[in-house]
């Protein structure tokens, strides 16, 4: 290894007596090669202070002495070499026990043959700190002038020394002492937040630029998370936090306050922040954007579970058909009323295809690209009503597993389809109404108010004015609900469409059945001659059993008599033998009707509850409900008294 010069070789311009104040100094000394990263020489003292043999620390590199520091070792010696002259207490050099030594050094420039070395002196922070404590004892004795003197000096030396770095810096940065005033204000922190440093120097930034929380709170007693470095000398980092502009806006940042200590008492901090607003809200716009879209999948995997079970239920066919006046009438209202947002109420016997008009104004509308969400106001639990229109949250009540999106929701900016909507109990009419006027609900569980665009299309075959008139629908919401009135015509008053739809529905039926199958004239006339008391439905199921029934390629249709309750294709059935009788459908669907007549006058018109006519024939309140309107059983008014 080649020999590195001594001191006296390295500074040959320097004589004797330089050589002499090297070597003799009481302060620690270092010649550095900053371009070699080699120490050159140190003297007797800096060998004490680092614990190493001098020839040792001739041998050794600069950045092995500050292992893990080399970025602030490059800054501090490209600082020397640019100023001729700097300082620094961010480098701690290894001492040869393996502490770190927490050092103050002064570097300058030495003119060499061969280029500027580095001489640097080194000063023990903890020595000066031991030193000092009597002179800041009487200094505070004093009324802290000459502390105070010294904490401003500590300021300017930051802002002199580090002007450069100050200025280029692009985040912001600001000093404040132990009172809280403002030392300096770098250009940064002017343009995010206003002000100009003039106006802050001098005075209280945080009463300023960090008075309140954003949702208005105040700070109280410095409870403001840059004083804390105060308290614990500790370096903080905050984010999620606002400063305020000169404008009144909100400035969203993140900062970080560092306690600047002179003789080991903490004397103030710089504040190292910068604006992270549009960061903040391009994140709460991209969790809104997710959020929406989560959203959106759950309503479109509930339309598609939705659109799935209407397809399963769906029997009719989706055109109105016909040609009689009465169906004329309904396709010309149909074709005024769609355009329009209004709401439409059809009437009509159970069976004529109310569902069908709706889905023609629905699909002749400008809502025609979202669904029509239909919803059997007879089919749904009392209790479970106002989770089906509205939905629910998880954990609404017993059972609620998870959030459920509610009907009106499922139709927003489409049609509400509200079939047998004489069903829906008078409790939750007020909210029906409140949504079809203001457009506002709630999910059950939830206080969220939510906004839908609904259009309404209201089914009944009950007399909606007499239930007014008892008190059991309110006459608001019927009136709301009442806006376009369409009438659905029973099938015995459109006689000439009877042949039409049984064609119809017979050709569906012998695609299915991979026939061909024809109506003929005797067959159109009998089905024209019978009254149809369940109407389209009813015809829809007799033609289909007519297909299965066929044989050889004629329909066997099994209709009752016209002219009583025997039906067409046979005599009575009463066996002569003693053995029990055998009663057609037809006989079957008499006798059940006369047996709930008789049950009903047995309990004078009451149905459910105690003593009504459900307890007598042992059903359901819903099943005799059910059967009471398929079988036409009009409702015998009960006794009061």
């Amino acid at each position: 290894m080649m020999d590195l010069p001594l001191v006296s070789e390295a500074i040959p311009q320097s004589g004797d007596l330089r050589v002499a104040v090297f070597e003799s100094s009481i302060e620690a000394m270092l010649l550095l090669d900053p371009y070699d990263d080699r120490i050159v020489d140190a003297n007797p003292a800096a060998c004490t202070m680092l614990g190493y043999d001098r020839t040792l620390l001739r041998q050794t590199k600069v950045s092995t002495l500050h292992a893990g520091q080399l970025p602030e070792l490059t800054v501090f010696t490209q600082a020397v070499l640019h100023k001729r002259a700097y300082w620094t207490t961010a480098l701690t050099p290894r001492h040869a026990t393996g502490q770190d030594l927490r050092l103050e050094y002064s570097g300058c420039i030495v003119s060499h043959d061969d280029g500027a070395l580095v001489l640097l002196t080194l000063t023990d922070l903890e020595a000066r700190r031991r030193r000092n404590v009597d002179a800041a004892a009487e200094d505070h004795m004093r009324g802290g002038i000459a502390t105070w003197q010294r904490v401003e000096r500590v300021f300017q030396d930051i802002e002199r020394e580090n002007q450069l770095i100050l200025r280029a810096a692009g985040e912001g940065i600001y000093g404040v002492n132990a009172e809280g005033k403002t030392t300096f204000v770098n250009p940064a922190a002017e343009r995010m937040l206003g002000w100009t440093a003039e106006e802050l120097v001098g005075k209280e930034i945080h009463p300023i630029v960090h008075h309140t929380h954003h949702d208005g709170s105040h700070y109280h007693d410095h409870d403001c998370p840059i004083y804390a470095a105060f308290r614990d000398g500790a370096v903080h980092q905050v984010d999620g936090e606002v400063f305020w502009r000169k404008d009144g806006s909100p400035a969203w940042v993140e900062y970080t306050s560092t306690p600047i200590r002179d003789r080991g008492m903490v004397v103030g901090a710089v504040v190292v922040f910068r604006d992270v607003s549009q960061r903040r809200e391009a994140d709460e716009k991209l969790h809104a954007a997710l959020a929406e879209v989560d959203r959106l999948r759950e309503r479109l995997e509930l339309e598609n579970a939705y659109l799935q079970e209407e397809i399963r239920i769906e029997t009719n066919p989706r055109g109105i058909i016909g040609r009689s006046e009465a169906i004329q009438k309904t396709l010309r209202q149909v074709k005024l009323v769609a355009p329009t947002t209004a709401a439409v109420m059809i009437t009509g016997e159970s069976g004529t295809g109310k569902e069908l008009i709706a889905r023609a104004i629905h699909e002749a509308s400008g809502r025609s690209d979202r669904p029509l969400i239909r919803v059997n106001c007879a089919a749904i639990p009392r209790e479970l009503f106002e989770s089906e229109f509205f939905g629910h949250v998880r954990g609404a009540f017993t059972g609620a597993m998870r959030d459920r999106i509610g009907r009106f929701e499922l139709a927003d900016g489409g049609t509400l389809f509200l079939d047998e909507v004489g069903e829906i109990p008078l409790e939750l009419q007020g909210k029906l109404l409140r949504v079809l006027q203001e457009g506002n609900f709630e999910r059950v569980g939830q206080e969220r108010t939510r906004t839908v665009d609904v259009r309404v299309i209201a089914a009944t075959n009950r007399n909606l004015k007499q239930e007014v008139q008892r008190g059991r629908f309110r006459e608001d919401l019927y009136f709301r609900l009442n806006v376009f009135p369409i009438e659905s015509v029973p099938l015995r008053e459109r006689r000439e469409d009877i042949p039409l739809l049984a064609q119809h529905f017979l050709t569906r039926d012998s695609k299915a059945l991979k026939s061909t199958l024809r109506l003929s004239e005797g067959d159109a006339r009998r089905l024209t001659r019978y009254d149809w008391p369940g109407n389209v439905r009813e015809l829809q199921n007799v033609i289909e059993r007519a297909a299965i029934l066929s044989q050889n390629g004629r329909l066997r249709i099994d209709l009752p008599d016209p002219s009583g309750t025997q039906p067409a294709t046979g005599a009575a059935r009463q066996k002569t033998d003693g053995r029990p009788a055998v009663m057609t459908s037809s006989e079957m669907r008499d006798h059940e009707r006369a047996n709930i007549v008789a049950a009903l006058e047995a309990c004078a018109g009451k149905v459910f509850g105690p003593g009504g006519a459900a307890e007598i024939l042992d059903l359901k309140p819903t099943t005799l409900a059910s059967r009471i309107k398929a079988l036409r059983i009009a409702p015998r008014p009960r006794a009061i008294g």
